[in-house]
């Protein structure tokens, strides 16, 4: 905004929007709210308005309120017309218009689209930038059977970013591996809501079920020869690859539960498939594996 020609009164809200608006909004994103005292529905919107920003203040969200009746030029020059008004504002241009939303659930999905769109930067996303190979480095050590370093990585990840939910299912995947199946119950238990619904929780639970249903046993001779002398004998096979399953070998697992779905998909109402999907969602669904089985699966049913 220029100046010149501006009284002593202009001048200073100018400079004022400058220093609070503009220039942080070089990097971040600035909620400018505008209201006035008198005004209802400006008092109605501020308390969600206000918590909204709050919570995503580490993610580069700023909330500026203006007092229309103090700052009529700066208003006129938003070109408010009713209140309350409030734009998003990034790099000095408006780059929304939300007045609209006055839900906190509307508000948080207009920002999430923003912050998605815009190079916006954010403690929040410097952390996840500075733990992304951290993750990483962990994931290779669960997939490499070296458990205890996985943990160890983890939960020093954990004390840089707790509510990160890749590492609580990382760390979690590390308590099951290690047979520590209590502490990892323990760990994802009484998260908040928004993080317990996420998938990578999701795999550590069914993780959990799925090794607290496992049973090691140390000689499947038997059962083998059962299945061998009966390939019907599902309730067999069924057993033979829970056995192969607690022994991890996930590998044979599948293959004897999906040839239980090959010979008889309806059999004990699909437990086959189920026990199968059991196992897709303890492995991760984006894993290569689980594709690969999947696809087995698929050509099985459609075939």
């Amino acid at each position: 905004m220029a100046t010149l020609g501006l009284s002593e009164t202009e001048k200073a809200a100018v400079e004022a929007f400058r220093r609070d608006v503009v220039d942080p909004s070089r990097t971040s994103l600035v909620i400018v709210d505008f209201w006035a005292e008198w005004c209802g529905p400006c008092k109605q919107l501020a308390p969600v308005i206000e918590k909204v920003c709050a919570e995503y203040a580490a993610k580069g969200v700023k909330l500026v309120k203006v007092n229309v009746d103090e700052n009529g030029f700066i208003a006129s020059q938003f070109r408010v017309q009713s209140i309350p008004t409030v734009y998003a504002v990034f790099q000095g241009q408006p780059v929304a218009d939300l007045s609209q939303a006055r839900t906190e659930g509307q508000l948080k999905q207009y920002l999430d689209q923003l912050l998605a769109q815009l190079p916006i930067e954010s403690d929040e996303k410097a952390l996840k930038q500075e733990v992304a190979p951290l993750i990483a480095m962990g994931e290779e050590m669960l997939a490499g059977g070296e458990h205890e370093r996985a943990l160890s990585i983890f939960t020093q990840i954990a004390d840089m970013d707790p509510d990160n939910v890749e590492v609580i299912g990382g760390q979690a995947r590390a308590l099951i591996a290690l047979g520590q199946l209590d502490a990892a119950e323990a760990l994802i238990e009484g998260l908040p809501a928004d993080i317990a619904r996420q998938p990578a929780i999701d795999q550590a639970r069914a993780a959990i079920a799925l090794q607290r249903d496992a049973r090691p046993v140390a000689d499947l001779s038997a059962l083998e020869s059962k299945v061998a002398a009966d390939p019907d004998d599902h309730e067999a096979r069924f057993e033979l690859a829970a056995g192969l399953m607690g022994n991890g070998d996930r590998d044979a697992a599948a293959d004897a539960l999906l040839e239980i779905v090959r010979r008889d998909r309806a059999w004990n109402e699909g437990a086959g498939r189920a026990q199968l999907l059991k196992i897709f969602e303890a492995v991760g669904l984006e894993d290569p594996w689980v594709a690969n089985q999947r696809r087995r699966l698929s050509q099985i049913l459609f075939a």
